[in-house]
This record gives C-alpha cells, structure tokens and sequence, in this order.
C-alpha cells in the first residue's frame, strides 16, 4: 500500500493535490501527517523521509517518489484513471496540471492556503488580475472542449486535483471569478474528501510557516 507524506492541511496545498486525489478515485493509501515546525524551518523533520525535505512524498515499498506532479504520474502507472482516457483531454490535463505545477505565483504568494481564512483581499494587484484571468480562461478551455462537468471531461481526474487548492483559495479570499469558474470550485469544494481535509485543517494549530 502507498505511504503518503504530507504536512499542515490547513496550509500545505501541495500535500493536498495527491491526498485528495486518492480520494476521490478511492486509491488505498496510508497518510502520515508530519506537522511545520512553528516559526522555523521543517526541512531538517521532512528530511527523515523526504530526500528534498519538502512534502509531499510517497513510499511505496522501497521506491520514494517525490514532487506533487511526480507522485502523481507515478499513481498512475497503477492506476491509469488518473488522467482522462481520452487523448487529447490527457494531453490537455498534463498541461493544464504542469501550468499549476510551475506557475500562478502571484495567486500563491497573495493568497496562501489557510483553510481558517475567510476575508476578502483589500485590493486584487496587477499580478494577481492576470493569474485570475488566465485560471479562468484556461477552467473555461477545459469545460468548453471536453463538456465538463469536471475540467478534462465527465470524471475527476488529476487535473482537477491540482486545482482543488486554487478552490480553497478563492473561498478564503472571497476571488472574483466568472459563473462557470465558481461552479467548477462549488464542485470541488462540495467533495466529501475536500469537506474531511478542511474539517481536519481547522482542528490544526495556527501557525507561522
């Protein structure tokens, strides 16, 4: 049985991504949950079971994978229902996952995960307008070409899981975002799994990460 590692579910949204991904496609894991240290570095705690000191990271016997979009592609291996069967919508989800993977910094950096949050911003920047705007377009892309009511088709895929936390995201800080987009995160958001993480996150110690 897989192992995963991951951290804080009220602010780690990389752990996130693989957890709920498990979930939902009713994957048997084991989660081990290991704790930010308050105020300091996790990286020397992490480091026991992840060769980067970052979470999250799976053991499945004597391999270790780590890095959200990695674990993932290695799920998958075993479980191809992770990515869309169609090809053109898997090739669509890998990208659209990559793009999660690599970009939307100011989303991040304005708008960490904490599931306790619930405020609107006191001003959306330049920067964040656009990593909006291009979430939407890219939401929209994904619905239009592959007739939803998920982003790569009829099922929850991995896709969908690398954008669950931008759905935490937009709830936390009240984002404006179009009406197809705001069904899409209602969707997510009304997941049994989503619904356990954010009700476990919030039983956490606040923290300073």
């Amino acid at each position: 049985m897989y192992k995963l590692w991951i951290a804080n579910k009220n602010y780690s949204s990389w752990s996130l991504r693989p957890w709920v991904l498990l979930k939902v496609l009713q994957i048997p894991f084991e989660e081990n949950l290991c704790l930010f240290e308050n105020g300091k570095s996790s990286h020397e705690k992490f480091s026991r079971f992840s060769p980067t000191g970052l979470v999250p990271c799976l053991i499945d016997e004597n391999q270790t994978i780590w890095d959200s979009l990695a674990i993932c592609e290695y799920i998958a291996e075993d479980f191809p229902q992770v990515w869309p069967k169609d090809r053109k919508a898997r090739a669509w989800a890998r990208s659209a996952s990559a793009e999660m993977h690599s970009g939307f910094s100011a989303l991040r950096q304005q708008c960490p995960m904490d599931g306790a949050h619930n405020a609107p911003l006191n001003n959306i920047s330049i920067e964040l307008q656009t990593d909006l705007n291009r979430l939407q377009k890219l939401w929209q892309d994904g619905l239009n070409q592959f007739g939803g009511p998920w982003l790569a088709g009829n099922e929850f895929t991995a896709v969908d899981a690398f954008f669950a936390p931008v759905a935490f995201r937009i709830r936390s800080y009240h984002l404006p975002v179009s009406p197809a987009a705001k069904q899409w995160v209602d969707r997510v958001l009304v997941l049994p799994a989503m619904k356990e993480w954010h009700d476990a996150g919030l039983q956490e110690p606040n923290i300073e990460h």
